[in-house]
């Protein structure tokens, strides 16, 4: 595993929420359009469950990075 590249997973039943330090610029972006979700401040520091599915969809896509990414869970 690279060590410059952490990956952590924050999944809400609907979405999986992934994350890659390696890719993260630090742009804010996902902070600042949701910040009830992305919180710097606290631990862990994304929280799927405070935000609907499409809101935290339609904030990853404005990632411009790719350290953001979503999986969709599909129904069994």
């Amino acid at each position: 595993m690279d060590k410059n590249n952490i990956i952590k997973k924050y999944s809400n039943g609907e979405i999986t929420v992934v994350w890659q330090s390696g890719k993260c610029i630090h742009s804010g972006n996902c902070v600042k359009n949701s910040p009830q979700v992305f919180n710097t401040q606290a631990s862990p520091w994304i929280n799927v469950n405070n935000a609907s599915t499409a809101e935290i969809i339609e904030t990853v896509a404005k990632c411009p990075s790719g350290a953001l990414s979503i999986i969709k869970i599909e129904d069994k």
